[in-house]
């Protein structure tokens, strides 16, 4: 019998064509001849009046063909739909008024980049400038200037939930103890930037479009309705590679929508490549979030209660998925916590700022920033080990039903940080924690407990509607993953999924998966993580985002490779003399369990269905392709009361961390750092580790770098690298990754997520280890050296 491969780190299969400059990218991909170059015409105001649009120069210019404005969005395109419904509208296009710099405005075809890129400096634009407004919580008064007047507030959502009884909580404790968080805006700026190349069919009235979308496919029917067609006429194909995304990618969609009308307008062929500029400015970030929350103690340290008040800033427009990123963690805002009673308000703000969205962990930044601050606001003021006061607190059971609806699948979490402290040398540190101090030096310790979870429930967006809009709507719920898996003539293996990986190494994991299903070697598996939505299996749940992979897509996988090993082992079983559940597959070899020399190769197997089909001992059931649907029985819509179980797995992570202050430059030194994860069962080490290293290397930025900066009129301030500062690789230090594998029983495969971990306990981990360095209890992200060197002051 041969070893299985899923569990191993073996390499990855992406790697030899990436190493060599042989990814076919977007950009890489040929264009059909009279292909048009299209370049865009940006807002530089944060807020103003479109008056008029002049484009004769730009269109009297050799060379360019086509000038599309809001007047054809107008006409050929409708605004995209979102969750809330409000008097709100947003257009691929700016039609009446701008409100944030960098809005699109109107789209040159030309026939190469540079000359459209020239032709948007002829483009006159009448603006009539309004007052902007950046600050969320002043945007949130009655008096603030309004961006959308017809909606007649800036405030687009606002519901107040209440699980069991958090006032008698509140009412009963020893202590209330409340923090003021502030997390900024950031954002993911990966490598590759946006590409689109879009074309429109007038026969058929379709539209072909190749992008690197990452997903999710919901995205497709917002698409769909904005360009006024039938999904169905809607083709839409991702690239073979994609360089990076982190959540960024799935922003493309209204480009997606501005570059088929440019088609549609032009008659032509259109490609558009985003420029870094581009980027920065008008693609995505994440969220910024103002949060209070208020804990009911006891004598102890025990939290009874929370009370959320949260503000989430979504930019000018509430733009698809959002406020995905106020409500993903919605299930469970008590965290790793078993805390009985809760309170949560959530409101949606709008400001001049670009729309946001999904970046990578969405919306778990936010929560444990605040949630993991106020842990060790409480050991502070109850002068108490922070350790012991999440120790005392952790979910000691499971499957465990936190208050607002989630359901903690497996873990243990208590064992979890007892091997972090152990494995991960925590005595060790506290010891040179206080060697520094001895002498002086500001070191402090940090640490954060969060729950990652995995494979979104499709319904939990729709708790930001009431009980009677979610009943008009229909229900919602659920996570479709798909996957493919088929046998050629000559018994070659392939597979499509649907996880549109973006270079995670998700075509390697799987063909270690549907390997050993059929017993054979991962290198002979050759699978596809592009999609075509109008030849491919896919739903709505489709695409790269909330660590779905493992978990779900995975398991899809596995699932239809089992089928299609079954239909082979009823086949093989006939020739084998042999029952169906005694077959076995092994080395390129399927046997009987009972006789393994009396044996047929599994090439000459798997091609009866093609050469022989009427052989087969059931004439219907060839053993050629399988395709499956798996979607996790745990995710329902939710409930009249408000419940959600917002996600299908949860996986845990334990971090702590030692950090140093330079107390001449202000500079934060992460001098050691420990991150254990339990994210079940591990398909590839090797793949996992990395995803634990590329998700702390993007916190990192988060916690001490990265920031979009608005001035109070609206211009934004970090177009660039030079002034949106990403750590590079020698600045992201070592750390340690402990393993602890707890499967779920949600999944086939027993596997979590575990790609977003770290971009949510990182942050407040190295936050918690400054505020430990200098006692201090209020801190702001990203820990610059001008913030620290004022709280060395104080």
């Amino acid at each position: 019998m041969s070893s299985p491969s899923t569990g191993q780190p073996l390499k990855r299969v992406e790697d030899a064509d990436l190493l060599r400059g042989r990814g076919r990218f977007g950009d890489d991909l040929p264009v059909p001849r009279g292909t048009l170059h299209a370049a865009i015409l940006r807002s530089l105001h944060p807020h103003a009046e479109l008056v008029a649009i002049d484009a004769a120069a730009a269109l009297a210019m050799p060379g360019v063909a086509c000038v599309v404005t809001g007047e054809d969005a107008r006409r050929w395109t409708r605004p995209f739909a979102v969750a809330v419904k409000t008097a709100m509208q947003h257009w691929c296009l700016a039609v009446d008024r701008v409100r944030y710099v960098g809005e699109p405005v109107a789209v040159v075809l030309a026939q190469h980049r540079d000359l459209a890129e020239d032709a948007l400096e002829q483009i006159a634009v009448e603006y009539r400038p309004l007052p902007a407004i950046v600050d969320p919580e002043a945007a949130a008064m009655p008096e603030a200037p309004l961006l959308h007047p017809a909606v007649g507030s800036n405030t687009v959502s606002d519901r107040s939930f209440r699980y069991a009884d958090p006032e008698a909580a509140f009412a009963a404790a020893a202590h209330h103890i409340a923090i003021t968080t502030r997390y900024p805006r950031n954002a993911g700026t990966p490598l590759e930037t946006f590409v689109v190349l879009a074309e429109h069919l007038p026969g058929e009235d379709i539209y072909e479009v190749t992008a690197n979308f990452q997903g999710p496919l919901a995205m497709h029917p917002v698409m769909a309705l904005a360009l006024g067609v039938p999904a169905n006429q809607l083709c839409l194909r991702t690239p073979p590679d994609s360089g990076g995304s982190f959540g960024a990618k799935h922003a493309v969609f209204p480009y997606i929508v501005l570059m088929a009308l440019s088609a549609r307008k032009s008659g032509r062929p259109v490609k558009w490549l985003e420029t870094r500029l581009e980027h920065l400015t008008a693609a995505t970030s994440a969220t910024n979030r103002v949060t209070t929350l208020t804990a009911a103690v006891d004598e102890a340290g025990v939290v009874t209660a929370l009370d959320w008040d949260q503000l989430e800033d979504c930019g000018a427009y509430l733009r698809a998925p959002e406020p995905a990123t106020l409500y993903r963690m919605h299930g469970n805002m008590t965290g790793a916590y078993r805390v009985a009673n809760l309170a949560v308000r959530n409101r949606v703000v709008l400001t001049n700022k670009t729309p946001s969205g999904l970046v990578r962990g969405f919306g778990g930044p936010q929560v444990y920033f605040a949630l993991e601050r106020l842990m060790q606001r409480i050991a502070m003021e109850l002068d108490l080990d922070p350790l012991e006061v999440i120790r005392r607190n952790l979910v000691d059971h499971f499957p465990y039903r936190c208050p607002a609806g989630a359901v903690l699948d497996s873990g243990d979490y208590q064992g979890a940080v007892e091997q972090a402290a152990g494995e991960g040398g925590l005595d060790a540190l506290r010891h040179r924690r206080d060697q520094a101090r001895a002498t002086g030096r500001h070191y402090g310790i940090g640490f954060a407990a969060v729950v990652e979870p995995s494979i979104s429930n499709m319904g939990y967006i729709t708790t930001v509607l009431s009980p009677q809009e979610q009943q008009r709507a229909g229900p919602k719920g659920g996570a479709q993953a798909a996957a493919t898996v088929a046998l050629d003539p000559l018994g070659g293996v392939s597979a499509v999924i649907d996880s549109l990986s973006q270079g995670q190494g998700h075509r390697s994991a799987a063909a270690q998966i549907i390997g050993d299903v059929f017993g054979l070697p991962a290198a002979v598996v050759r699978v596809e993580a592009t999609l075509d939505t109008g030849r491919d299996a896919w739903s709505i749940a489709a695409g790269n985002y909330s660590s779905r992979f493992a978990g779900a897509t995975a398991g899809a996988a596995y699932l239809a490779a089992s089928r299609l090993r079954d239909k082979l082992a009823r086949i093989a079983a006939a020739q084998l003399n042999a029952r169906p559940d005694e077959v076995r597959f092994a080395e390129g070899r399927v046997f009987a369990a009972t006789n393994p020399e009396n044996s047929l190769g599994f090439t000459r197997l798997a091609g009866i269905s093609h050469w022989s089909p009427g052989s087969l001992p059931d004439g219907d059931a060839a053993a050629l392709r399988e395709t499956v649907f798996w979607s996790p029985t745990v995710l329902e819509p939710p409930n009249e009361a408000d419940e959600i179980n917002s996600s299908a797995t949860y996986g845990f992570v334990f971090d702590f961390c030692g950090a140093e202050i330079d107390r001449d430059t202000g500079e934060v030194c992460v001098d050691q750092y420990v991150s254990l994860h339990d994210a079940g069962r591990i398909l590839n080490p090797a793949l996992f580790d990395g995803q634990v290293r590329g998700a702390f290397a993007m916190a990192l930025g988060a916690a001490l770098y990265e920031r979009f900066v608005y001035d109070d009129s609206g211009s934004f301030l970090s177009g660039s690298f030079a002034d949106y500062a990403v750590p590079t690789a020698g600045m992201v230090p070592d750390l340690a990754i402990l393993h602890r594998e707890t499967p779920s029983p949600v999944t086939p495969l027993g596997a979590k997520g575990v790609a977003e971990g770290n971009s949510m306990s990182t942050p407040v981990c190295i936050a918690n280890a400054v505020a430990d360095a200098l006692g201090v209890a209020d801190l702001e992200l990203p820990l610059i050296p001008p913030q620290i060197l004022q709280l060395l002051k104080q």
